[in-house]
């Protein structure tokens, strides 16, 4: 009995390695056919029946995928093996390729990245795939960079000098001769473009393109936070000479091409320290007993003419981006700030949606129109606020019945199944150099409500015109700003997720029925210490809202068509939203769909890229603001969780640091992802996420943007 098992192992082992020898010939000739008699002469066996034996094999390595039978008895390495290309993924430790065939993705060991970077289009060669195992390749070529320039810190020597860069994409320092250091020096905040970099080097070799100053001045820090996200630091000079040569050209000749309403009441309403005002609304009473209510945008396509170097520079941009101390615009601030701000009794060029309104908020009619305003006043939202609260200031009248109108409009949007997804935003007091002094939350009142449903109103209104056209007709391409539905599976975990809370939330069901419960719930948590914590995750199981051109409407608005139509100066899309409706309203032919769906995919990117260094900015200042607090104790709940430590987020402040797992040296603690919690393995102590901790602050690191916290 023993011996015969003692054969049957050898067989096995036998087999493996007739199994090992046949996947290397395949592999080592991915483009070559063989049949089981050239695989027996390649391999030296002669004879018959371990001959058979290999037909037999290669049959087997067919049926596990990794060969393709050509012809009767003839194998090829199956196409998905050999090369393959696709994007170069990194997921903790571990490296991938996610292919662009949309196949399973391919584990690629360390020894085997080469010099590939995160997202770089890469040339893998894969390995044969065995049963029970993960596909495995190796990179050896890389098609294209998805980045060749970091921001980091100078480290100079006498000879060379290297980039010691803080990046999820690059694992390695950057080497830079001493002739391409443009006289930088130790500790300044520098840009470097990589240059070299084959496989036998182990630091890529770069150059430095700028510098920004030394490492801790604000203003350096702030151009690192915009380079290190490849968006734009300084306005091109020769696009700013550009502007500068546009008159406002508020002639007669153009007045009589629109409709004149610089007689009707007018007023903008924007942050204390805004300069674009891009947005303006008219009221007044007409003789039929309707309010005509006026929602006017800046024409700035009026200005800017397609193609022109100042629509090129506007579309790569295509969103002006809002730091903590700064606005890096979109347009030049000749136009931005100037000739197309509708600042106050100053005549501007508009294009307005009209509405016709009753007592109930109901539009009777519309019309989208070219128009010529002047504002009456510029109100900051305090200012507007004041009037709505205590019923007394310019023009009150007509402010108390924008707000009696739009409280009428919101309440109707969420009876639709509109989501209130009103987050409390942080902000910051700074000095002149940029530190600072003290933070403070943004809380929308009913002013900013104001002013957010009628501009929803015009955005839903333009998008319906287009999108929805009369009997017979066809709908002409245009940009729509969608939000899809919750995924359901991310939903029904965030569901179970809550009710450790006490908290119950319907995940199926119609639409309405899921966004009521959502708005339940977010009225539930109001004013517990869990809010901010369940309101990040209710976001987080949430679609992002994107540009296209298919519309599949805004289900976090609960709209059929809406758009973005209201922000020229400011977003590319609403300038794309400007043209088309003028090119249509003036019997245009509808515009190639493919063409605007890259831009549409253009635009979404550049705003998800801008709202990445929006927030790095705003971590950059908790940092610098919490420095001042070490050793301080505060109260925070526990706002993520993961492998390598607890982050906790400060009731008093909203600042986030870690717990480095290391520091909890109590016990060995390991990760239920399920749960979002960490368990000690010998005293099964438990960190939950939404837990409350006394935390001291230990460390704040500038550089990567990271606090320390030690438990009190």
């Amino acid at each position: 009995m023993r011996k015969r098992r003692k054969e049957q192992g050898s067989t096995r082992l036998r087999k493996n390695d007739l199994l090992r020898n046949i996947t290397a010939i395949f592999t080592d000739n991915p483009q070559k056919t063989y049949n089981y008699k050239q695989i027996s002469n390649q391999m030296e066996i002669t004879s018959d029946s371990q001959r058979a034996f290999i037909n037999e094999l290669l049959y087997q390595l067919r049926d596990e995928d990794l060969l393709t039978e050509i012809s009767r008895g003839k194998f090829k390495l199956n196409s998905r093996r050999g090369y393959i290309i696709g994007r170069f993924d990194r997921q903790g430790v571990k490296s991938f390729l996610i292919p662009d065939d949309g196949g399973e993705p391919v584990f690629i060991p360390e020894r085997k990245t080469g010099t590939a970077m995160l997202n770089d289009k890469v040339k893998v060669f894969m390995y044969a795939h065995r049963k029970g195992k993960e596909p495995e390749g190796e990179v050896v070529e890389i098609l294209q960079r998805s980045q060749d320039t970091f921001v980091g810190i100078l480290e100079v020597s006498d000879n060379f000098a290297f980039l010691n860069v803080q990046s999820k994409v690059l694992n390695s320092d950057i080497l830079i001769p001493k002739n391409k250091l443009k006289d930088g020096k130790t500790g300044q905040k520098a840009l470097v473009k990589i240059i070299e970099w084959k496989h036998t080097m182990k630091s890529p070799v770069g150059e430095v393109i700028d510098i920004f100053g030394d490492k801790g001045d604000n203003d350096a820090e702030m151009h690192a936070i915009l380079a290190e996200y490849g968006l734009p630091y300084k306005y091109p000079e020769n696009v700013e000479a550009e502007a500068a040569k546009i008159d406002s050209g508020i002639t007669p000749q153009e007045i009589s091409k629109r409709l004149d309403m610089r007689d009707v009441t007018t007023f903008t309403i924007d942050p204390a320290d805004a300069k674009d005002f891009d947005d303006a609304l008219s009221i007044r009473k007409l003789e039929n007993g309707l309010w005509e209510v006026g929602v006017h945008i800046a024409d700035v396509t009026h200005y800017v003419r397609p193609g022109t170097i100042i629509d090129k520079e506007g579309r790569e941009r295509a969103t002006s981006v809002y730091l903590v101390d700064r606005t890096v615009p979109m347009l030049p601030e000749h136009l931005s700030n100037g000739i197309c701000s509708l600042r106050p009794d100053e005549e501007k060029l508009t294009y307005s949606v009209v509405f016709q309104l009753n007592e109930y908020a109901e539009v009777k009619s519309y019309q989208i129109v070219k128009t010529v305003i002047r504002s009456n006043r510029r109100f900051t939202y305090e200012e507007a606020q004041n009037i709505i609260e205590t019923g007394m200031g310019d023009y009150k009248d007509e402010m108390l019945k924008l707000n009696e109108l739009a409280k009428i409009l919101r309440e109707k949007r969420f009876r639709s199944g509109a989501i209130a997804f009103d987050r409390e935003e942080v902000r910051f007091e700074i000095d002149e150099k940029g530190k600072p002094l003290s933070v403070y939350f943004k809380v929308q009142k009913d002013s900013n409500k104001l002013i957010e449903e009628f501009m929803l109103l015009a955005n839903k209104t333009v998008a319906t015109h287009i999108g929805k056209p009369g009997k017979g007709q066809k709908a002409k391409t245009f940009v729509y700003r969608i939000h899809d539905t919750p995924d359901p599976e991310k939903l029904e975990n965030f569901s179970a997720f809550i009710r450790k809370f006490g908290y119950n939330l319907k995940s199926t069901g119609k639409k309405t029925q899921i966004s009521s419960a959502i708005n339940k719930l977010l009225d539930d948590v109001m004013g517990k210490k869990e809010q901010n914590l369940i309101e990040t995750l209710a976001v987080r199981s949430m679609a992002k809202a994107i540009y296209s051109t298919q519309n599949i409407g805004h289900y976090g608005l609960a709209f059929d068509y809406y758009s973005h139509f209201t922000s020229p100066i400011r977003r590319y899309p609403d300038m794309m939203a400007h043209r088309l409706l003028e090119h249509y309203l003036n019997g245009g032919k509808s515009v190639n769909e493919k063409d605007t769906e890259e831009l549409c995919e253009h635009c979404s990117n550049r705003e998800q890229v801008a709202a990445n260094a929006e927030r790095a900015s705003v971590k950059y200042k908790q940092v610098e603001f919490m420095a001042e607090h070490l050793g301080q104790t505060f109260d925070g709940v526990i706002s993520g969780i993961t492998e390598w430590g607890i982050y906790v987020e400060l009731a008093e402040n909203k600042c986030e640091g870690m717990i480095p797992i290391r520091d909890l040296d109590d016990d060995y603690y390991v990760m239920d992802e399920k749960n979002y919690c960490l368990i000690g393995r010998r005293y099964h102590k438990k960190y939950q996420l939404g837990d409350e901790l006394t935390v001291k602050v230990a460390k704040a690191n500038l550089d990567k943007k990271q606090l320390d916290f030690v438990l009190a």
